[in-house]
């Protein structure tokens, strides 16, 4: 898997999944276009370039059709085009239904789905025109099967895989292809602060017995952004150690 002279936007990668994304994806030869909604997102494109990776780095909000526009004009300014797509960018506001006010339902749809479709629309354009790419979105277990405490996070990430096979479907004849991940419980800085009790409790769900790292997500992400990968799409990846099954 080489991604030598193709570049990669990764939506939220200031730290984290997307930053592991986007480093595995430099390390293999893309150009990386990371983004976030602080400047420490030029930190991060700093940190990897010391690692010899060709990055470039823009302030943005996936909520916002400009700055998305202006997500894809850094990749085409920069390294002269988009070759692959990975929404990832996302956040949480967890409470019970019943105490969930509206402003924490719009703004987790709104980044988490909106941000997808609006980055995904922008994207494909380019995508179109030279007919070949590649889409991955990050949803979540949490998407497919629900969790308490998280039905705006839940409703968004469904909402991305009905996002993604729609995508495959409309984007296949150009060449495009379009895939979901669904994380699990990935070490985070949430997981290290569970008190031990809870954590045994998640760890007791999980067949192979531990959390997953941000690695392993983005070893997946980067085989479904491979040329290896070309034969499919509109699937939906379970990245849990076994903890729905």
């Amino acid at each position: 898997m080489r991604f030598d002279g193709k570049t990669a936007i990764v939506t939220g990668s200031s730290r984290g999944l997307g930053k592991a994304i986007a480093e595995k994806l430099g390390i293999l030869g893309a150009n990386v276009v990371l983004t976030g909604t602080s400047e420490t997102v030029f930190n991060t494109a700093a940190e990897l370039e010391a690692k010899g990776i060709k990055a470039a780095a823009i302030v943005g909000d996936v909520r916002n059709a400009e700055d998305v526009k202006n997500m894809i004009l850094k990749a085409v300014d920069t390294f002269g085009g988009v070759d692959i797509l990975i929404n990832n960018a996302g956040i949480t506001k967890d409470k019970p239904m019943a105490m969930m006010s509206e402003d924490d339902w719009d703004t987790v749809l709104d980044i988490n789905l909106k941000g997808c479709f609006l980055c995904t629309k922008a994207a494909a354009k380019l995508m179109i025109k030279k007919r070949y790419g590649r889409i991955i979105n990050v949803s979540s277990v949490a998407g497919a099967y629900g969790n308490p405490g998280q039905a705006n996070y839940s409703a968004s990430k469904g909402g991305m895989i009905g996002l993604t096979k729609t995508t495959a479907k409309e984007l296949a004849p150009r060449g495009i292809t379009c895939n979901a991940v669904t994380p699990g419980l990935i070490e985070s800085d949430m997981t290290e602060i569970l008190p031990e009790d809870l954590k045994q409790k998640y760890l007791e769900k999980i067949a192979l017995g531990r959390f997953g790292t941000p690695e392993d997500v983005a070893n997946v992400v980067a085989f479904l952004a491979s040329d290896e990968a070309g034969y499919i799409t509109g699937q939906v990846i379970d990245i849990d150690g076994g903890l729905v099954m």
